[in-house]
């Protein structure tokens, strides 16, 4: 028997020595022991080969029965790394999404990825985009949803609401069962369960000065839904700030109104427009004075295509500008929006408020002047 692992060490290392590779080494010691097997089957007992290799085939079955537990050890040790592994790498953040697109997502972006203004690469920048996202509720919700649709990597939310049957008519992404959830656990669940391949990040808690700089910090672009002017002031001020791009969606009644402030890249911020607060009853909300169920799904979606540009430099973003849209007469228009020499946020340039007279595509002009935003809960306000 000893001159079996003799040989066997033979055909192993020596086999290294001469540069055979591990899976031809392998197999030589797999026919070996086959051959063994066959000795010991075929042979009789008191055969000098037989005698020779240990007498019974009892031995070789167990040291068989061995060599498969220990391979099917070390095969369940590697599963489990390789599940355990990514989460780790997920709450550290250590570790980066793999550059590949599986099959699911390449099926799944295909329309994207077709598109030549995005294309492969910009799907990956969605993909390792973050985006944080002020309020779940009228503008929140199309956003959201169409965010996590598009395959953005990290979506963060916040909102301290819980769903109200009254938030159905026009927060789509919430359910009739949702009802008494707070709403950013509601997005996410809907949110997961659109696109298994995106991270959502919950927060259940009002925006406050507390927070606000160590949330924004973490992700690359902010969109505001929220629903009163001292959270908008205190979002831009946050945002110029840390230099984030700020997309900032508004509506009431029939009409919605949509902008992106940066000043860092020569635009200019929301407090430029909007230099402080109306007069009490200037600005009803949309509980008292309405609001038409899809315009939030209008300007919400909008809010998202604009994400989705100034994350992958497609097209033309609105910054220096708003697009006004009135759903009543089905009529846009955009005015031109710089910055103030006296605004206490970002300190630019002009001031704001001239009209550009670029219509869109089949649009007459509204004749509406820009006046102060009001709001949904968790959504936008009209300008």
């Amino acid at each position: 028997m000893l001159s079996i692992v003799v040989l066997a060490a033979l055909i192993w290392w020596g086999g290294r020595f001469l540069g055979l590779g591990h899976t031809l080494r392998l197999g030589l010691l797999g026919v070996l022991y086959i051959a063994i097997l066959a000795v010991h089957l075929t042979l009789p007992e008191t055969a000098p080969l037989r005698v020779a290799t240990g007498g019974s085939a009892a031995p070789w079955l167990v040291l068989a029965g061995m060599v498969v537990l220990v391979l099917a050890y070390r095969h369940l040790l590697r599963r489990l790394r390789s599940r355990a592994q990514p989460e780790e790498d997920a709450e550290g953040g250590a570790k980066p999404r793999p550059d590949k697109f599986s099959e699911s997502e390449l099926d799944r972006y295909a329309r994207h990825i077709v598109l030549r203004e995005l294309g492969g690469p910009g799907q990956k920048k969605l993909r390792k985009a973050r985006v944080l996202v002020i309020g779940a509720g009228g503008l929140g919700a199309p956003a959201l949803q169409y965010l996590a649709a598009a395959g953005v990597g990290t979506i963060g939310v916040i909102d301290d609401d819980l769903v109200e049957n009254a938030n159905l008519q026009r927060q789509v992404i919430h359910r009739d069962q949702d009802i008494g959830i707070p709403k950013v656990f509601s997005a996410q669940a809907s949110m997961e369960a659109q696109n298994p391949h995106i991270t959502v990040r919950p927060y259940h808690r009002r925006l406050n000065a507390d927070i606000a700089t160590d949330l924004f910090g973490d992700y690359d672009l902010i969109l505001d839904g929220t629903d009163n002017f001292e959270t908008r002031y205190l979002v831009n001020r946050t945002a110029v700030a840390l230099g984030k791009p700020l997309i900032s969606g508004a509506l009431s009644q029939w009409e919605g109104q949509i902008s992106l402030f940066h000043p860092t890249a020569g635009g200019p911020c929301y407090q430029c427009i909007f230099p402080e607060a109306p007069a009490a009853g200037l600005a009803p909300s949309c509980s008292e004075a309405g609001v038409v169920g899809p315009l939030p799904g209008v300007v919400g979606a909008m809010m998202a295509l604009e994400a989705i540009k100034a994350i992958t430099g497609a097209g033309q973003t609105l910054q220096g500008e708003m697009l006004i849209y009135d759903g009543l007469y089905s009529e846009s228009r955009k005015i031109t929006l710089s910055q103030r020499s006296d605004c206490p946020i970002c300190a630019g340039g002009e001031a704001a408020g001239e009209e550009t007279g670029r219509h869109e595509a089949g649009s007459n002009e509204t004749g509406k002047e820009v006046g102060a935003p009001h709001s949904d809960a968790g959504s936008s306000e009209t300008i």
